[in-house]
C-alpha cells in the first residue's frame, strides 16, 4: 500500500527515506490513481459511516496521494484540504478534481510530520494507507490531533496484520515496496490513538481484495524481488503465513489486505 511524509531516516544504501518515498510514488502515481480497488465502494462506505461527515465540516486528508479520499469527502462536506509530499501525487489529485468538477478542495505539497496549519483548524482529520510508510507514525498522529478542533474526529485507516503474521507480512511488503516501514496490529493502532488522549474510540475492519499480478505491476519492486514475492505468495496458498488469505482464481493469485479503520474524538 502506500503513502508519503518526511523524516531523516536513511536506508542501507545511504538514501534517505523521503527520497525512497518520492521515488516510489512518483512511479506509482498514475497506476495507483487508476487502481479500482482503491475506490472500493464498500471500503469508502464504511469510512463514511464511521466518520459521519457533516455539511459544515472542514476536512484534512493527510498523505492524500492522488486525491481519491479528498474528492470523495468533498461531496459531503464544506471543504477538504489534501496534503502530500510527492509532487506527482498532487498533480494526479488535481487532475481528479478537474475531472470530477469539484471546487471545494485545496492542495498542499508538504511534510505531514510538521503540518503547515494552525492549531484547531479542522473538524475532521483523516489519513488512509499512510502509517505503514512512516518510521514514527505517532509524530504524525500528534500533528493530526494538534490541527483538529476540540470535539473533532481523527480517522486512521491502514493495513493491520495479525500479531503472529506481522513479521512475515512486513517482510513481503518491504520486498514489494521499499518505502514500506512497518504495518502495525490493530491493537497497536488502538493504543497509539488512546495515548494521545482521544476518546470515543471505535474500530471497523475491511478486507481489501487484490490480485498479485496487478499490484506488482503498479509497485515497482527492486530488480529480482518480484520472483521472491511471487514465491512467498505461492507458499502462502498452502501455509497462510502472510495472513492475507491467498487463493487462486482463474489461475491467478488473489489475496486480501487486512484493513482496519480506527476513529477517535479530540476532547473538548
Amino acid at each position: 500500500m502506500l503513502f508519503f511524509y518526511v523524516d531523516s531516516n536513511t536506508h542501507e544504501n545511504g538514501v534517505s527515506h523521503i527520497d525512497v518515498i518520492v521515488s516510489q510514488f512518483t512511479k506509482q502515481a498514475v497506476p495507483f490513481s487508476q487502481m479500482a480497488q482503491h475506490s472500493n465502494h464498500d471500503g469508502l462506505g464504511l469510512m463514511f459511516e464511521l466518520s459521519d461527515p457533516q455539511n459544515e465540516d472542514n476536512v484534512l486528508d493527510v498523505a492524500c496521494g492522488p486525491g481519491i479520499i479528498t474528492c470523495e469527502f468533498a461531496y459531503r462536506v464544506n471543504h477538504v484540504t489534501g496534503i502530500d509530499i510527492t509532487p506527482a501525487m498532487i498533480a494526479e489529485a488535481k487532475n481528479l478534481q478537474k475531472e470530477r468538477k469539484i471546487d471545494n478542495v485545496g492542495w498542499k505539497l508538504g511534510d505531514v510530520t510538521r503540518l503547515p496549519f494552525e492549531d484547531d483548524s479542522f473538524s475532521l482529520v483523516v489519513t488512509r494507507y499512510s502509517f505503514h510508510h512512516m518510521h514514527n507514525p505517532k509524530v504524525v498522529l500528534k500533528e493530526m490531533k494538534r490541527v483538529c478542533k476540540p470535539g473533532g474526529k481523527i480517522l486512521v485507516t491502514d493495513v493491520t496484520p495479525d500479531f503472529d503474521k506481522k513479521n512475515a507480512y512486513n517482510h513481503v511488503e518491504k520486498l514489494r515496496d521499499p518505502s514500506h516501514t512497518e504495518a502495525l496490529t490493530v491493537e497497536e493502532l488502538r493504543q497509539m490513538i488512546k495515548s494521545i488522549e482521544c476518546i470515543n474510540i471505535r474500530i471497523e475492519h475491511h478486507d481489501l481484495e487484490m490480485d498479485l499480478e496487478t499490484i506488482l505491476q503498479s509497485s515497482f519492486p527492486k530488480p529480482g524481488d518480484k520472483d521472491r514475492i511471487v514465491q512467498l505468495f505461492e507458499q502462502d496458498l498452502a501455509q497462510d503465513h502472510l495472513g492475507m488469505r491467498s487463493y487462486l482464481k482463474n489461475d491467478k493469485i488473489h489475496f486480501y489486505f487486512p484493513v482496519s479503520m480506527i476513529i477517535g474524538t479530540k476532547e473538548t
